[in-house]
């Protein structure tokens, strides 16, 4: 199952076999199929990421060290490995319950050094700054360029 992880680039950029720990993620569920009906496979993973991204901003809130871009990973796991929270907040909320290597990493999505004034203020909680970065792409990396991904 393609998962949507929100991370932070810091603990992206860690040399380990497992890239990642369980963690909150988002993926393409029945609730965010029956939520836009009507969208095709493409716009619900638009939707999946696009909770991830808002998922790497409150990370950022918690970790004021970390460089201040929204970073996404998607990643292939096993079905097993990913459970429907009980309460989700957002239809596409989903668990990772199994540590992710990267070896099953896809892709990596990133703000552009240029948002980083706006991630900042949005962790901060300004909702302006959050609905700003609404309107901003995250930009796409293989996972062979992880280390050359530019930090703000």
């Amino acid at each position: 199952m393609r998962v949507y992880l929100p991370v932070t680039l810091d603990e992206l950029q860690q040399s380990s076999p497992v890239l990642l720990g369980p963690r909150p993620g988002h993926a393409v569920t029945s609730a965010l199929r029956a939520l836009w009906p009507d969208e095709d496979e493409e716009g619900w993973e638009y939707a999946a990421q696009a909770g991830a991204g808002d998922g790497s901003v409150a990370l950022l809130g918690g970790r004021p060290d970390a460089p201040r871009l929204r970073v996404v990973v998607a990643a292939d796991v096993p079905d097993g490995c990913v459970r429907a929270p009980e309460d989700a907040a957002v239809p596409s909320a989903v668990e990772v319950v199994c540590e992710v290597t990267l070896a099953q990493v896809v892709s990596v999505h990133v703000d552009e050094p240029a948002a980083a004034a706006d991630v900042t203020a949005a962790a901060a909680g300004d909702e302006a700054a959050l609905e700003r970065l609404d309107e901003r792409d995250l930009l796409w990396y293989d996972v062979t360029e992880i280390a050359d991904i530019p930090v703000a």
